[in-house]
């Protein structure tokens, strides 16, 4: 309960300008190997931002210079999305699609099976599919992370379009032919 006190209080008081939002999402697993990618290149001063994650289940990654909580509230989490100037997420569609439908420059790295942040690989064919449309920039190679990074400062993302009327026009159109 602490950090959620912790987080209020912070959120409100953060005049950062620039900000780099970490999503890690809720699963069960940890997702330490990204959280050490970022850290690495904050050592190396390639981000020089304000980095700010939701760790979920790595919340006991200990760095010297994120700022990290296990669940932020949603109201909280919101402001960090308007606010941040680039969201490094996992490979889920609910955090992609939160910072695709907020204009924001979003780059993604699958949980893997083999590192046992998963039970399965899916999520590098979410990340390749939305990367392949335009709208996020994948990591890959987590000893890329620069590159990426670099990247982004210039990388104009897809704007996001909901399909919603298209796809409730062809259910009625598909219940009115059966």
């Amino acid at each position: 309960m602490g950090k959620y006190v912790r987080i209020i209080s912070e959120c409100y008081l953060w005049g950062v300008d620039i900000l780099i939002f970490v999503t890690l999402g809720t699963q069960d697993r940890k997702f330490d190997r990204l959280l050490a990618a970022i850290e690495k290149q904050i050592e190396n001063k390639v981000i020089t931002e304000e980095v700010i994650v939701q760790a979920g289940c790595s919340s006991n990654f200990k760095s010297k210079y994120m700022k990290i909580f296990d669940l932020i509230p949603m109201d909280e989490f919101d402001k960090l999305i308007s606010k941040c100037n680039i969201l490094i997420t996992h490979g889920g569609v609910g955090s992609i699609i939160t910072g695709i439908k907020n204009n924001k420059k979003v780059i993604a790295a699958a949980r893997l099976k083999e590192y046992g942040e998963h039970q399965n690989n899916h999520q590098l064919q979410i990340i390749e599919n939305f990367a392949r449309e335009g709208y996020i920039l994948p990591l890959n190679d987590f000893d890329s992370l620069d590159e990426v990074l670099k990247n982004a400062k210039k990388f104009k993302p897809k704007k996001y379009e909901s399909n919603t009327d298209n796809f409730i026009k062809l259910v009625e159109k598909e219940i009115d032919n059966w």
